[in-house]
């Protein structure tokens, strides 16, 4: 794991209610929907449905107790040792369905947008230190010339926008990984945020890897609250998006059933990469598409909406990576390409990397090499392409050649006899089909 870590500040846990920035109102219901909806009747059990310490969930159960909405159940709970267990009296009962019927959400209680925001700054995208060996090394398994990792490191530490641009099959999605693997320390995702009084669901497990927990001493249990666990600890988030973005893929997601908002991708990728794949090919064209980004990228903000059509600012700390196989000046007026901060040219390999890409793929698939066949292919094939090489040939070209070789029951060695037939699978001819 990356020293990097350490430097993200953890959100401090609450201390008090007073603290909490929400409405007591709203907290008591979801605390009483928690109760309703989930097996916890102690206060231990509802500290950790509703991810709060222990002191604040006490004064939300004492809040509930003298509204007659709660109370004690008279007796010790029989799997907790000494601890008193709560439930909800028939007017705790009633005003649940009423909560729920406003809105299904409980648990985990949301963190206010003001404080989020405060959270997002300590773990900016943009604090992050990229070195020339952390990238090297995150692409160690990519043949890469060096004046590209000139031009991709400072992109990279700098936080700001990137356009990756080239002919296909040359690596773009590859190098966005690996920038993300370069990264290499975590961040804190919430739950849920609050605004408005509105509900927005943001940790994601489909988007957000969570991390391994801290292997804490037992007897030091304190150690486990250093930090407000209404956010889940995760590696910086990637969110990869190809053909299928969409503009209301931007917005935020509401389920009428739930009476509940999710947060849209870009928001779920807060402090970690944005990497819309493939522009040109998406049913929205390309300039539109960026120009949606246009305010989040310049100002660091975004600008979402509700239901009721109440618009609201959220942070907008994203390292956004558009890839296309398109030249920018065919899909972007110059106003667009100046608010992209770096752009930056993928070529195919040159004859020499190509000839170390496909020795490497070879060994690591344990095709036997010749120079015969080698010399064949170079000669005989890529002068009908004008010798254009790209990464993605060597391993098409040998994954052709071991298919064969499966099925005609050969040994895994090269010959010309299997480069031609590989050959001919990687490009189709252009040729009038008599219909």
């Amino acid at each position: 794991m990356n020293v990097q870590s350490s430097a993200v500040m953890a959100p401090p846990p609450p201390k008090r209610l007073q603290e909490m920035q929400l409405s007591p109102v709203m907290m008591r219901d979801i605390l009483i929907k928690t109760l309703f909806r989930k097996n916890s009747n102690t206060v231990t059990d509802l500290a950790k449905a509703v991810c709060l310490p222990m002191p604040i969930t006490q004064e939300l159960v004492d809040l509930g107790r003298s509204q007659l909405l709660l109370e004690a159940m008279g007796t010790l709970n029989a799997n907790s040792g000494s601890e008193m267990g709560y439930q909800l009296t028939d007017s705790g009962k009633a005003r649940a369905m009423d909560a729920l019927g406003q809105s299904e959400y409980y648990g985990a209680m949301p963190v206010p947008l003001d404080v989020y925001r405060e959270q997002v700054k300590r773990q900016s995208i943009k604090n992050i230190q990229i070195t020339r060996e952390q990238l090297t090394t995150a692409m160690g398994h990519l043949i890469l010339p060096n004046t590209l990792l000139d031009n991709l490191g400072p992109a990279v530490g700098s936080g700001r926008s990137i356009l990756m641009y080239g002919p296909p099959g040359n690596g773009k999605s590859s190098i966005s990984n690996g920038i993300r693997d370069a990264m290499g320390d975590r961040i804190y995702v919430p739950r849920a945020i609050e605004y408005a009084g509105q509900v927005i669901t943001v940790y994601d497990p489909i988007v957000h890897s969570k991390a391994a927990a801290h292997e804490d001493d037992p007897n030091q249990l304190r150690r486990r609250n250093l930090y407000d666990t209404r956010y889940v600890v995760c590696e910086r988030p990637t969110v990869i998006t190809g053909g299928e973005l969409s503009l209301d893929m931007l917005d935020l997601v509401y389920n009428p059933t739930a009476r509940t908002y999710q947060a849209p991708l870009q928001l779920k990728s807060t402090g970690g990469i944005f990497i819309v794949d493939d522009l040109g090919r998406q049913a929205e064209p390309p300039q539109k598409l960026v120009n949606r980004w246009i305010v989040p990228l310049e100002e660091g903000k975004d600008i979402l909406a509700l239901q009721s059509g109440e618009k609201f600012e959220v942070p907008f700390d994203t390292l956004v990576i558009f890839s296309t196989n398109f030249h920018p000046n065919e899909i972007f007026d110059q106003a667009a390409l100046r608010r992209i901060f770096f752009k930056i040219k993928i070529d195919g390999p040159n004859q020499e990397d190509f000839l170390k890409i496909f020795a490497l793929v070879a060994r690591k698939k344990k095709m036997q090499l010749c120079e015969k066949s080698l010399v064949h292919l170079l000669k005989t094939k890529y002068p009908t392409i004008k010798n254009i090489y790209a990464n993605y040939q060597p391993v098409f070209l040998i994954d052709q050649m071991i298919a064969v070789c499966d099925f005609e029951g050969l040994p895994y060695k090269m010959t010309p006899e299997l480069v031609d037939r590989a050959w001919a699978n990687m490009f189709v001819k252009d040729e009038m089909i008599v219909k």
